[in-house]
C-alpha cells in the first residue's frame, strides 16, 4: 500500500461523523465511502465532506475493491457481523470501543482477522492522549517503578445517560479506564470487586466502581458515573492518578484546559478527544490515532501501539465487573 489511505465508514452518528470529520482532514487519507440507514446522514455526508459513494446496505460498502480500511462505528452491540465481514472482504478494520460486549465475539473477530491476514485494530485512542501516553512513557523509563496503586475516574454530564444506558456502563465508560491500567500495569487482571448504584432505578449503574487486582500485584480503583449536573457545563471530569513504587504521576480535567465564562455560566468544552478547528482541520487523540494507524499501513508495519489481545482481555475484565456487582461478590478471572 503507498499513497492515502483508502477508508469506508460504517455508522454515521455523532462518533461516526467524527470519523469522517477526523479522517476528511487527513492528507494521507480519502473516504472512498460510508454507510448509515439514515437518508438525511448520507446526504450531508455527501454535501459537507464530497463523499460520493454512500449505502443504506454495509454489505454494499465491503463489496468496494478500492477500500482499504473500515471502520465500524455502530451501536456498541452490532459491531461483530460488520467487522468480521469486513475482514473477509480482505479489509483491514478499526472498531470503536467496546470491540464487542461479549468475549466470545471479540476473540471471534482476532480469529477472522488472523484468517484472511488482516488486522482488527481496538479504537482506545486515549493511548494516543499526551497526558495519557506520558504517563504510559513514564512508567516505561522508570521514573515513577512499577505501579503499584491506580485510581482512575471518567465523569460524563447527567443529559448523556438517557442515550448511552443502551449499553451498560462498563463498556461505555469504564472500558477506557480497563484498557489504560492494564497498558500501565503490563500484567493481567486476576481478580475483581465492583459495586453499581442507580439513582434512577435503571438496570444500568450511573455510578459504577470496581477494584482490579492484577497478577503482577499492581491495583486499580475505576469509578465511572453519569452524574455531573448538566448545567455545570463541564463536558468531560476525568481525574487519574498513577502511584508506582519511586514516585507519582496524575491529572485531573475540569479545571485544566479552555474555560468559557460568560452571563450564561461556565463552559469547559473537551478539546482533548476530538475537536473541529476553525480552518476545518481537527484536532485531539482520535485524529492521532487515525494518523498512526494509516501510518502503520502506508509502511507495511503493524499497528501494535495499540493491542487487540488487551481489548479481548478489556472485555473479560468488564465482564467480570458486571458479575461482580451483580452477584455483590469477588469475580476471579481464568
Amino acid at each position: 500500500m503507498s499513497g492515502k489511505v483508502r477508508v469506508g465508514i460504517i455508522g454515521l452518528g455523532s462518533w461516526g461523523e467524527c470519523h469522517l470529520e477526523a479522517f476528511h482532514a487527513l492528507p494521507h487519507a480519502e473516504v472512498v465511502a460510508v454507510c448509515d440507514t439514515r437518508a438525511d446522514r448520507l446526504k450531508h455526508a455527501e454535501a459537507e465532506y464530497g463523499v460520493r459513494h454512500c449505502y443504506t446496505d454495509y454489505e454494499q460498502l465491503l463489496e468496494r475493491e478500492d477500500i482499504d480500511l473500515v471502520s465500524v462505528v455502530t451501536f456498541e452491540k452490532m459491531h461483530l457481523e460488520p467487522t468480521v465481514k469486513a475482514l473477509r472482504s480482505g479489509k483491514h478494520v478499526l472498531v470503536e470501543k467496546p470491540v464487542s460486549t461479549r468475549k466470545s465475539e471479540a476473540l471471534e473477530m482476532r480469529k477472522v482477522a488472523g484468517e484472511y491476514g488482516r488486522y482488527v485494530l481496538p479504537g482506545h485512542l486515549l493511548r494516543f492522549d499526551p497526558r495519557y501516553a506520558d504517563m504510559k512513557r513514564a512508567i516505561n523509563a522508570g521514573e515513577i517503578g512499577q505501579p503499584v496503586s491506580m485510581y482512575m475516574k471518567r465523569s460524563r454530564e447527567n443529559k448523556l445517560f438517557a442515550t448511552y444506558r443502551r449499553t451498560h456502563t462498563v463498556y461505555e465508560l469504564t472500558i477506557h479506564d480497563i484498557d489504560l491500567a492494564i497498558w500501565y500495569a503490563g500484567s493481567r487482571v486476576k481478580s475483581v470487586r465492583a459495586h453499581g448504584r442507580s439513582v434512577t432505578n435503571s438496570d444500568v449503574p450511573e455510578v459504577l466502581w470496581a477494584c482490579l487486582e492484577f497478577e503482577n500485584g499492581t491495583l486499580a480503583h475505576l469509578h465511572s458515573n453519569w452524574m455531573t449536573p448538566d448545567k455545570a457545563g463541564i463536558a468531560i471530569a476525568d481525574q487519574i492518578e498513577v502511584i508506582g513504587s519511586k514516585g507519582t504521576a496524575h491529572f485531573e480535567t475540569s479545571n485544566s484546559g479552555l474555560q468559557i465564562w460568560n452571563g450564561s455560566g461556565r463552559t469547559t468544552p473537551d478539546t482533548n478527544i476530538h475537536i473541529k478547528t476553525m480552518h476545518k482541520q481537527t484536532a485531539g487523540s482520535l485524529r492521532e490515532q487515525l494518523i498512526y494507524i494509516c501510518d502503520c499501513l502506508n509502511r507495511g508495519i503493524a499497528p501494535d501501539y495499540i493491542s487487540f489481545e488487551d481489548a479481548i482481555h478489556g472485555v473479560e475484565v468488564a465482564d467480570a465487573i458486571v458479575q461482580s456487582a451483580d452477584a455483590g461478590k469477588e469475580i476471579v478471572i481464568g
